[in-house]
């Protein structure tokens, strides 16, 4: 059976890109926090399930519970790196994104005692017009990203970027998320507000078509806020954000269990850099 990659994007609810406009960064310190309690229940669940994953984990976040870091680095997980502010790349120069990676890259090494080779950016924000973020990642130590998503989108998408991990011009890797074409188009079908959105059933299809049919690893992700249907919740949001952020935040923990029943599952890293070292 193939193993797919499992990888968590380690943010607090306040800190989504559908609220930035509504939720000030200085506020950040001042709300109530969630972020450690949900990724504890998501050690938890992975260790029930002898589940190995890569966390994606905030600069920010991991400043403030350091104790994160160190049991997902103990429990044999792979760190990696989300930034440290969760600004999308589409938002920041050249310079501020350097920064901002070189930042959260220090950080997460510092307390995690590991070298950190991957990325992904806030909101899958790379796209056709900002393709130096690759050279900017590569030149600060990074080996891949995971941050473009094969799709059309208002938020994020190149729908025409290759659907499995590419090598790009520079050498860095850049391993999408999944998508399954059907009727000519990619369906996402890595996981996030779709997982929520879909029967789990649907799910499992799109999973087990890529690994059948293109005898290729799926890579699936989520976020700690989406086990957690008890957060405050926002409302001076837009209809389309708070169906988005709030759909069936009550059942992606139980599906998740199916999840990690009905598939293998292994870190980024070990699935994808084994063969370039």
């Amino acid at each position: 059976m193939i193993s797919n990659a499992m990888s968590v994007d380690v943010e607090d609810y306040f800190q989504v890109s559908a609220f930035e406009k509504n939720i000030k960064r200085t506020q950040w310190d001042s709300l109530p926090h969630r972020v450690a309690k949900n990724t504890h229940t998501i050690l938890d669940l992975f260790a029930q399930h002898n589940t190995q994953a890569t966390f994606f984990v905030l600069g920010w976040v991991a400043e403030r519970y350091p104790e994160l870091v160190t049991r997902i680095v103990s429990e044999g997980h792979e760190l990696a790196s989300h930034g440290y502010g969760h600004q999308r790349a589409t938002q920041q120069s050249q310079i501020e994104f350097k920064d901002d990676i070189t930042k959260a890259k220090q950080i997460l090494e510092d307390l995690g005692g590991v070298a950190i080779k991957g990325y992904r950016a806030p909101s899958y924000s790379i796209n056709k017009s900002n393709l130096w973020v690759h050279d900017a990642l590569l030149e600060s130590g990074h080996r891949y990203s995971s941050s473009v998503y094969p799709v059309k989108h208002d938020l994020y998408g190149i729908p025409d970027a290759p659907r499995f991990a590419y090598q790009c011009e520079n050498g860095l890797l850049e391993i999408p998320i999944t998508t399954s074409t059907f009727m000519g188009k990619n369906l996402p079908g890595g996981g996030g507000g779709f997982f929520r959105l879909y029967p789990y059933a649907l799910s499992r299809w799109l999973i087990q078509r890529v690994n059948e049919q293109d005898k290729q690893a799926t890579i699936f992700y989520f976020h700690p806020w989406e086990i957690d249907p008890d957060q405050p919740r926002q409302k001076n949001v837009s209809f389309k954000s708070r169906f988005r952020h709030y759909l069936n935040l009550n059942k992606t923990e139980k599906r998740l269990n199916h999840l990690l029943t009905d598939f293998n599952w292994q870190r980024m890293d070990r699935l994808f850099l084994k063969d370039l070292d």
